[in-house]
């Protein structure tokens, strides 16, 4: 690196790995942390000294679901894009989905977004491979020659691999290369051609309901099959209390499971649909009030492991659409965490908490470095206000598309300054 050393100080230095919180300062060098404490004060000949104001420093945040238009659908969102928005909001690793056309699903793919992310990206961006050929659920990839190839998990995105035979061996396959699936759990057949959560206000509103039945049946099945072939599985996205309930009973077991949820979940419930608010139709639905209370303790409780963006940017004429007819997805990158410290303000879990969540936590289950505030780590740093104010305009948004739920919402948490291997990305 030939950047010349950098000297964080005044700062709030938040370590979630550790669960410390205190002032201090941090010394970058080399791309990573050279040095930081509370008794730092002094830096090398030549170094810039930036004066942090009190904000918290903290490790960047690392996003384990989000999708990316490359390639075959760059008009929805494109690495260079991508990657600015993910900036923006603290976002310094980004593991993209395999749902993109062609489907991730061959070596040379992985490597060929590899090669546009080293070109375009700024910051640092892993790609997801498909776990079954063509994310059609019959037959496994190449899971071995896959994560050679770079690819730090496997998933079919959005769709669940209802033949339990195929993910039965998928699963076996895994182990042995000790990879990480991730599954969306949700029965195809039980949730058909729903497109809200079912129950009163889905009647109410004359729409079709996908049942919250759909996901624990799915979730219960695959844990049995990670009781049976003891590998490695993360359930994507959990939204509702028997989900808890069953992730609970496989760590208590014993079991290598890990679960997460999306901050969209986490904020929003079935009512904030309104008069069929297209933005806040996602997948797996928003679920009740009740759930989504239940899930932010579950949080807290430590039961669900991370929290993800769930970033699948859409455009207007696929969102501007009867609710029915218009196409799943939400932005999530640039309004994670500030969206996330809700719930610290709300007094539901503590800063550090909710930033390992964000960071300490995916970074150990994808195996990558950071998610720590230590020397000798990764210098891939976010700087933010946690109690600045503001209301959010779409317009000021860096992703190419604006389906944002956050649309004009009143939020705390303000990102100053974002780091990569010491660059600063974004101020």
């Amino acid at each position: 690196m030939s950047e010349r050393p950098l000297l964080l100080r005044n700062a709030r230095l938040i370590d979630p790995a550790g669960g410390t919180d205190t002032r201090g300062a941090l010394l970058i060098q080399d791309g990573v942390i050279a040095d930081l404490g509370p008794n730092l004060a002094t830096a090398p000949e030549g170094a810039e000294i930036v004066d942090c104001g009190g904000a918290a420093l903290s490790p960047g945040l690392v996003d384990m679901r989000a999708f990316f238009g490359e390639p075959g659908a760059e008009h929805r969102e494109t690495i260079r894009s991508g990657s600015l928005a993910a900036a923006a909001g603290g976002v310094t690793t980004v593991v993209c989905m395999p749902d993109t056309d062609p489907v991730i699903d061959d070596p040379a793919i992985v490597d060929y977004l590899l090669r546009r992310a080293r070109d375009n990206s700024v910051v640092n961006l892993h790609p997801a491979a498909a776990l079954t050929k063509g994310l059609r659920g019959q037959e496994m990839t190449e899971i071995g020659l896959l994560k050679l190839a770079g690819a730090v998990c496997f998933t079919d995105g959005a769709r669940s691999v209802a033949n339990a035979r195929v993910m039965t061996r998928a699963l076996t396959y895994a182990r042995d290369f000790d990879a990480l699936i991730v599954h969306h759990t949700e029965d195809p057949d039980l949730a058909g051609t729903g497109v809200m959560n079912a129950g009163e206000y889905c009647s109410r509103l004359g729409l079709s309901g996908r049942p919250a039945e759909a996901e624990a049946i799915m979730l219960e099945r695959d844990v049995r099959l990670v009781r049976m072939t003891r590998s490695r599985y993360h359930a994507a996205i959990i939204t509702c209390r028997d989900s808890i309930e069953i992730a609970r009973r496989a760590k208590e077991a014993g079991l290598p499971f890990t679960c997460g949820t999306s901050i969209n979940h986490l904020s929003f419930n079935e009512t904030d649909i309104g008069d069929y608010r297209t933005f806040f139709k996602v997948s797996p639905p928003l679920r009740a009030e009740e759930d989504r209370q239940a899930l932010a303790e579950a949080l807290a409780e430590g039961l669900i492991d991370i929290v993800v963006s769930d970033h699948n940017p859409q455009d207007v004429e696929q969102k501007r659409q009867p609710f029915a007819e218009s196409s799943d997805g939400a932005l999530g990158l640039e309004t994670m965490l500030s969206a996330g410290l809700r719930l610290v303000n709300a007094g539901h879990l503590s800063l550090p908490h909710l930033l390992r969540s964000l960071s300490t936590r995916p970074a150990d289950l994808l195996g990558l470095p950071g998610g720590r505030l230590v020397r000798g780590a990764p210098a891939d740093l976010v700087l933010f206000d946690p109690e600045r104010p503001f209301v959010l305009d779409p317009r000021n948004l860096h992703s190419k598309s604006k389906n944002t739920p956050f649309d004009e919402a009143r939020l705390e948490g303000v990102v100053l300054r974002t780091l990569v291997a010491g660059r600063t990305v974004y101020q």
